[in-house]
């Protein structure tokens, strides 16, 4: 169940509470008159099935309650009692298979602005990766992996592009276009400042990397497993099992295909390079795919939900 806390104008109080009656998988209506002070209004509160939340949300957005008023969505732990039981019945579906628009909208825009955060955690990912090249080190290669943000601007290209809304799309893109070459660059100096240590070398960097090198020699797997990491990493935002993110990041290899990429560039080496360019390109455009195709299937299993229920006028998200 989610909790919803709205601060609603007065003349609008009624039409919000009808709303919420009229929407299945509701529960635990309260109206306090008047206890808003900024903006003023009333405060209306209720509980209501993830499944059927998206809905709500929706209508009242078209009762322009985000613009004049706020609402407010918390994810409740626990509830004890049997209308939230009933309500929960009589949603449509299963809550864990639930879609908020809304709220991966918010999560996706947050993790997807090029921030100084967002470059120095890509960064540092992409130097701990190049660390795990030179020493032939899976275990470098797995943590950096894990440190790598790139999965929250993919998930926001594909945000964007399904739900129309480009200034996400764009604002993904930008964080993934300029933040894999800056963290490249910056990993290129890092490079050269551990060649001038004698930390790295040249010939650690040509030695054979038998436990690394599928790093750039891309292939059909290099695809499938992008594929299969696109939906698994969707799926756990939308459903939020949020646990399942790490593993998707352990899955790709766009993190340290970037820092192969900058070290062959240091070392001119272009084969590694261009096969390093072509595992990171497959691996970004195969999540993008996947990604978009999820959420499109999920858009439209909703769709139909809601037509079965309340007729082909429903909302499609």
């Amino acid at each position: 169940m989610l909790h919803l806390r709205m601060i609603v104008p007065e003349a609008d109080t009624d039409r919000v509470v009808s709303l919420v009656a009229r929407t299945v998988g509701t529960a635990h209506v309260a109206v306090l008159p008047g206890v808003a002070r900024n903006p003023r209004g009333d405060v209306v509160m209720c509980d209501v099935a993830r499944e059927s939340a998206d809905e709500l949300l929706h209508g009242l957005r078209g009762l322009g309650i985000a613009d004049t008023g706020a609402i407010t969505v918390e994810h409740i732990d626990l509830t004890l009692s049997r209308r939230a039981d009933k309500a929960e019945e009589e949603a449509p579906g299963e809550g864990a298979d639930a879609v908020l628009w809304e709220s991966l909208t918010e999560a996706t825009h947050e993790e997807s602005t090029l921030t100084v955060t967002y470059l120095a955690f890509l960064s540092v990912a992409t130097m701990l990766a190049a660390c795990g090249v030179m020493l032939d080190s899976a275990i470098l290669i797995v943590g950096a992996m894990v440190v790598g943000p790139e999965f929250g601007p993919l998930a926001g290209v594909c945000t964007g592009l399904v739900r129309r809304r480009l200034g996400l799309a764009r604002r993904s893109l930008i964080a993934l276009l300029v933040g894999f070459p800056v963290a490249m660059v910056l990993t290129g100096g890092f490079n050269y400042l551990m060649d001038l240590l004698g930390v790295f070398s040249e010939a650690d960097f040509t030695a054979p990397h038998p436990s690394t090198e599928f790093i750039w020699q891309p292939d059909l797997s290099s695809l499938v497993v992008a594929l299969l990491a696109g939906v698994a990493g969707i799926l756990s935002l939308t459903s939020a099992k949020s646990g399942a993110l790490v593993g998707v990041a352990i899955s790709v290899t766009t993190v340290p295909a970037a820092a192969n990429a900058a070290l062959a560039l240091s070392y001119g080496d272009y084969h590694e390079l261009w096969g390093s360019s072509v595992q990171l390109g497959v691996n970004l455009a195969g999540i993008v795919i996947a990604g978009v195709l999820t959420l499109l299937a999920q858009k439209g299993f909703w769709a139909a939900q809601r037509r079965r229920r309340t007729g082909p006028g429903a909302f499609a998200a």
